[in-house]
């Protein structure tokens, strides 16, 4: 299973950074955020991936538990990635109001600083 994740993993980083290196500002927001979710992934994955596992209850008593950190972590991670997604979407659409574009070459405005 972790060999899955693990090239799963890979599959959104590679993705994700070919979406980066475009010059439509659309696919840097999408790319972003599977760059976000690969990390979700990892995070997932390193924590360690247990079948037989029970929750970390006081009362329970079992063989092995799930460790809660990671889970808090990409917790975390999530709220934190909708809101920048969510920022940089709106700044993305009030560019494209102001120059009517969405590609980065144009919005650069080096055309008169020659």
């Amino acid at each position: 299973m972790e060999m899955l994740m693990s090239v799963t993993i890979g599959v959104l980083f590679m993705c994700a950074t070919y979406m980066m290196l475009s010059k439509s500002l659309i696919r840097i927001i999408i790319g972003t955020g599977l760059l976000s979710h690969g990390a979700h992934l990892l995070i997932l994955t390193m924590g360690g991936l247990k079948k037989d596992a029970a929750a970390p209850l006081l009362g329970q008593h079992a063989d092995s538990y799930v460790d809660p950190l990671p889970q808090a972590l990409i917790l975390t991670a999530i709220v934190i990635s909708f809101g920048v997604t969510s920022f940089i979407l709106v700044l993305a659409y009030r560019a494209y109001q102001e120059l009517g574009t969405d590609n980065m070459e144009q919005l650069r405005g080096n055309e008169g600083n020659d």
